[in-house]
């Protein structure tokens, strides 16, 4: 026979820490605020950039007549969007969700409240389940904020009209807001693998800084990879070789082959990392 657990009456292991409440603690915390403070604040960088700087971004190409992104930052607000996406892409966004993902469990050890946490008593896989999906809610809105201000800030500055496309041709005004719509969703996909290894990290240590850091360093490690063209092939492999895969939602034609790609081997990595976090946090001794 087995033995009966004796829990309290009206105890559900479900209703502990509810996403609301993670949601309330994270969005009190000062870095929350200075991240969402940064992210907010680059488009009126740029904007005063392209002011200084004067005819560049006007769409004319540079000295050797080809046109980039950039070149044509100032022709519309969704140029503008576009282009602080392009800017951040590679290593801006990557902060946040290192940030949110790496630090959610591993600044409750530093604070030795974790034990007190679980003591409550909260399953480890809810407490891990509500800071994972909280973190994961965080880093969306961080990467939605930044071309949602520049939309906005751009369109007062530049007008609304149509989005000019470096390669040529243009995307009408109406179509250019569910391209970046989607560009922007690819990106946050492609950073799953950031937070997998950051969430993996954060359940590893006791110090915030190690996870976010190791999270960010690795991923930085990544791209130096990617740039190293006798892989060959095997750069393929690579989160990183797919990061500006978005730009193909920017193209006349709208084009699958390189997010499909990228996206799946972000998820695949992705879930490996969060599998590692709950198994390893199962089995984890706590003693902060």
């Amino acid at each position: 026979m087995t033995a009966a657990v004796d829990t309290a009456p009206g105890y559900r292991p479900g209703r502990t820490l509810p996403l609301r409440v993670e949601a309330l603690r994270q969005w009190r915390r000062r870095r929350t605020l200075v991240m969402g403070g940064v992210l907010a604040a680059l488009p009126f960088v740029m904007i005063i950039a392209f002011a200084v700087g004067g005819g560049q971004g006007d769409g004319r190409g540079g000295g050797e007549g080809r046109v980039t992104l950039i070149d044509t930052a100032t022709a519309s607000g969704a140029n503008f969007a576009a282009t602080c996406l392009f800017v951040s892409a590679g290593f801006l966004l990557v902060v946040p969700v290192a940030l949110f993902c790496g630090d959610t469990v591993a600044s409750e050890a530093s604070w030795s409240s974790l034990r007190y946490l679980l003591a409550s008593p909260v399953p480890r896989a809810r407490l891990l389940w509500s800071k994972l999906v909280v973190a994961l809610g965080f880093s969306l809105a961080a990467m939605v904020l930044l071309p949602v201000v520049a939309l906005a800030v751009g369109t007062a500055a530049y007008g609304w009209g149509p989005l000019r496309l470096p390669t040529g041709g243009a995307l009408a005004a109406g179509d250019a807001v569910p391209r970046l719509a989607l560009a922007v969703a690819f990106v946050f996909v492609s950073q799953l693998v950031t937070a997998g290894l950051a969430f993996w990290l954060s359940t590893r240590t006791d110090a915030p800084l190690g996870a976010v850091g190791g999270a960010v360093g690795l991923t930085i490690v990544g791209n130096v990879l990617d740039a190293v063209t006798a892989l060959g092939s095997w750069r393929e492999f690579l989160p990183a070789h797919w990061q500006f895969a978005w730009a193909d939602a920017l193209q006349p034609q709208l084009e699958w082959g390189g997010m499909t790609k990228g996206a799946a081997v972000s998820v695949s990595y992705a879930v490996v990392l969060f599998a590692l976090a709950f198994r390893g946090f199962a089995r984890k001794d706590i003693v902060s």
